[in-house]
C-alpha cells in the first residue's frame, strides 16, 4: 500500500535526525515548522484532530541536538480546548467534522503554522490564530477578543469556546504591520450559505480586531486562503471542501465541489478609517478549477499577478470510511481510515493577471499534464522582497494514489472522471515552475511508490552576518536562490531531503533520517523562519477576558470550576 501506514499511526515525539547522504550546506540556517493533527483513530477524519506545532531545525547542534545532528521536536498546542479535554473528555463528542463539547467547539489550531516577524502563530479554518512561544511552543494566546469579531459565526453555537469560521492562511503585511483574515457568517437567502468578512488584527492591539462584511456576498464553500498584493487583498471561495448536512446527520454524502468558484477584492484603502463592521463592496471575478491556495505577487504596478494552484476533482469534504472500496473495488488499508479521498483527476497550476478595472482574468500562463496527480503545497520565497519579484514556485505532488480514491467517491464522481486515469499508482514528485509563464523549469520524480512527499519549505542561502540580522530574503531573494526543504514519509523512516532550489531536478544535496528510522504522523503545512528566541514583549488577550455568565450558563459547577481553572493557568502565559 504506498500511502504510509505510519501517517495514522505514528506518535508525536521528539527525536534526531542525522546525515545518511550527501552534504549538508554551511549556508543554510533557521528552522522548518510543521501543523500536524494529533492521531484520534475514534474521529471519523483525521485533519480534525487537535494540533501539534513539529519544528525541525536547520543547523546541527540547535534546540539540544547533538553536535552534528538535527533536532525534531513535536509538541502539542495546550490551547484552552485542549486543556478542557484533557480534564473532561466526557465533555467531548467526535463528528464527521471534529469535535463538538458542552464547553462550544474546540480551537484545533492545526493546519498551518504562521511565523510573523518574532511572533509564531498557529490557524485553522475554525478557530482564532493561536500564538504560540517560539521557544517552547507551548500555547500564549488567541487573537482578538471574540467581540471584537463580531460574535461566534453563528449565534448559539459558541460557549466558553467561541464558535468563528475563518482561515487556515490569514497573511501579514509588511506594511501595514497587521494580519488579514477572514471570518464567515451565514448569508441572507435561500440554502446554505455565507458572508465572508475581511479581518484585520493590528500587532500593536493585541486584544482586538477589526472587521468588514462584504456586501452582497454569499456562498456555499470556505475561504482556506487569503492573499494580498501592496494595496489589494484577495479572497476566494476555495471551492474543494463542501460540507454536506445530509452526510452529518448520518446520510450518505451527494454535495460535490463546483467546477468554478468566485474570488473578491477589496483595495486596502477602501478600509482605512472606516468603522469595524462596516460592509465593503468587493470586485468580484470567477475562477476555475477550485483551488485551496493561490498566492499574489506583493508588487502591483502592472496588475494582479496570481499563482492559482488547482484542486482539479480533490474533494477535501470525502474522507476515508472503514468500510469503503477504492477504486479497484478492493477493501482499503484500515491504516488510511480518516485521511482525506485523493484527487480523482491530474491538477492544473496557472498564473493570471486579474484586472480590477475591466474586471477580466489574463491568463499568463498554465501547466497541467497527465502526471499531475495531487498537487498538494508548495514553496517560495516569502519575504517582501521575494514576494515582489518572485522568480520560481516549489511544488509537491504526490501522484496518482487509487488505494485512497474510494469507490463510493467514484460513483458521486462518475460523470466527471475518467476512470481509466485512476488505475495505475503513479509517483510523486517536486516540480519547480517559473513564474510568470508557469514553465515547468525543472522536475525530481520520487521512484520509491511507498515516498509520501508532504509540505516543502524554501529556505534562503544566508551567510553569517545574514543570519546575524535575520535576513528573511537571503542575498537573492525570489525562490531559486537558496534551497527546497523537502519531508518525505515512509513507513521505513521519516526523512527530510535538501534541493538547491535552482536546481530540484538534479535530486537533493544531502538527506537526514532519524537516528532510529522514526517515522511521523501526517503533516500539513510548514513554513520556514530564522531562528526565534523568547516570546517578544506585547499586549495580548487573555482566555479570561472571553468569559462571562453568558457563555458559562448551562455549564455544572464540576465544568465551571475547570473553566476558571484554565482560564488561571493561561492568563499566567500572558
Amino acid at each position: 500500500m504506498p500511502t504510509p501506514r505510519s501517517l495514522t499511526t505514528a506518535p508525536h515525539q521528539n527525536f534526531e535526525l542525522e546525515v545518511v547522504a550527501g552534504t549538508w550546506p554551511a549556508d543554510i540556517a533557521g528552522e522548518v515548522y510543521f501543523s500536524s493533527p494529533r492521531n484520534v483513530p475514534e474521529l471519523p477524519y483525521a485533519i480534525f484532530g487537535f494540533g501539534a506545532m513539529c519544528r525541525l531545525s536547520l543547523e546541527p547542534g540547535n534546540r539540544g541536538a547533538a553536535p552534528d545532528r538535527f533536532a525534531w521536536q513535536s509538541v502539542t498546542i495546550d490551547t484552552p480546548s485542549r486543556r478542557l479535554f484533557d480534564r473532561h473528555p466526557e465533555a467531548f463528542s467526535l463528528g464527521p467534522t471534529g469535535y463538538s463539547s458542552l464547553f462550544g467547539p474546540p480551537n484545533a489550531a492545526n493546519t498551518a503554522p504562521l511565523p510573523w516577524g518574532d511572533r509564531l502563530y498557529a490557524t485553522w479554518d475554525v478557530g482564532r490564530p493561536v500564538e504560540l512561544d517560539p521557544e517552547s511552543l507551548g500555547f500564549v494566546a488567541e487573537v482578538g477578543h471574540i467581540d471584537s469579531w463580531g460574535g461566534d459565526s453563528i449565534p448559539g453555537m459558541g460557549g466558553v469556546l467561541p464558535f468563528l469560521l475563518s482561515s487556515a492562511h490569514p497573511v501579514a503585511d509588511p506594511e501595514r504591520h497587521c494580519l488579514w483574515t477572514v471570518k464567515l457568517e451565514p448569508a441572507a437567502g435561500p440554502g446554505v450559505g455565507f458572508q465572508p468578512s475581511i479581518v484585520r488584527y493590528d500587532r500593536h492591539d493585541g486584544t482586538q480586531v477589526r472587521y468588514w462584511p462584504l456586501e452582497g456576498i454569499g456562498f456555499p464553500g470556505s475561504v482556506h486562503t487569503v492573499s494580498q498584493t501592496r494595496n489589494w487583498i484577495i479572497l476566494c471561495d476555495s471551492g474543494n471542501f463542501r460540507a454536506d448536512v445530509g452526510e452529518m446527520m448520518g446520510g450518505e454524502r451527494t454535495v460535490t465541489i463546483d467546477t468554478e468558484v468566485p474570488v473578491w477584492l477589496v483595495r486596502k484603502d477602501d478600509l482605512d478609517g472606516l468603522a469595524s463592521g462596516t460592509p465593503v463592496t468587493p470586485i468580484c471575478f470567477r475562477m476555475s478549477p477550485p483551488n485551496g491556495h493561490y498566492y499574489a505577487r506583493w508588487d502591483d504596478t502592472d496588475g494582479i499577478s496570481v499563482v492559482w494552484e488547482g484542486m482539479d476533482l480533490m474533494d477535501l469534504g470525502l474522507y476515508m470510511r472503514p468500510d469503503d472500496l477504492d477504486v479497484h473495488g478492493q477493501p482499503i488499508d484500515p491504516a488510511v481510515v480518516g485521511l482525506y479521498n485523493m484527487a480523482m483527476a491530474p491538477e492544473t497550476i496557472t498564473e493570471v493577471l486579474f484586472d480590477p478595472e475591466s474586471q477580466r482574468v489574463i491568463e499568463r500562463g498554465s501547466f497541467r499534464q497527465d502526471w499531475a496527480f495531487n498537487l498538494q503545497l508548495s514553496a517560495m520565497d516569502w519575504s517582501t522582497e521575494g514576494m515582489s519579484s518572485p522568480t520560481l514556485h516549489h511544488v509537491t505532488y504526490q501522484g496518482c494514489r487509487p488505494g485512497s480514491i474510494s469507490a463510493r467517491a467514484a460513483r458521486l464522481y462518475a460523470d466527471r472522471i475518467d476512470l481509466d486515469q485512476l488505475r495505475t499508482e503513479t509517483p510523486g514528485a517536486l516540480c519547480s515552475f517559473e513564474r510568470g509563464t508557469m514553465a515547468l523549469r525543472s522536475r525530481w520524480e520520487y521512484p520509491d511508490l511507498g515516498d509520501h512527499i508532504t509540505s516543502p519549505s524554501f529556505a534562503p542561502r544566508q551567510s553569517a552576518s545574514e543570519r546575524a540580522v535575520r535576513n528573511y530574503a537571503g542575498a537573492n531573494p525570489g525562490g531559486h536562490d537558496g534551497y527546497v526543504v523537502q519531508p518525505v514519509c515512509n513507513d521505513d523512516g521519516f526523512r527530510v531531503e535538501l534541493f538547491d532550489a535552482a536546481r530540484v531536478g538534479d535530486g537533493p544535496l544531502a538527506v537526514l533520517q532519524g537516528t532510529q528510522q522514526q517515522t511521523v504522523p501526517l503533516l500539513l503545512h510548514a513554513a520556514w523562519s530564522p531562528t526565534m528566541g523568547a516570546l517578544a514583549d506585547a499586549e495580548r488577550l487573555r482566555f479570561s477576558d472571553d468569559l462571562s455568565e453568558e457563555r458559562m450558563a448551562g455549564l455544572s459547577d464540576e465544568l465551571r470550576a475547570s473553566v476558571e481553572a484554565v482560564a488561571r493557568e493561561c492568563d499566567q502565559l500572558v
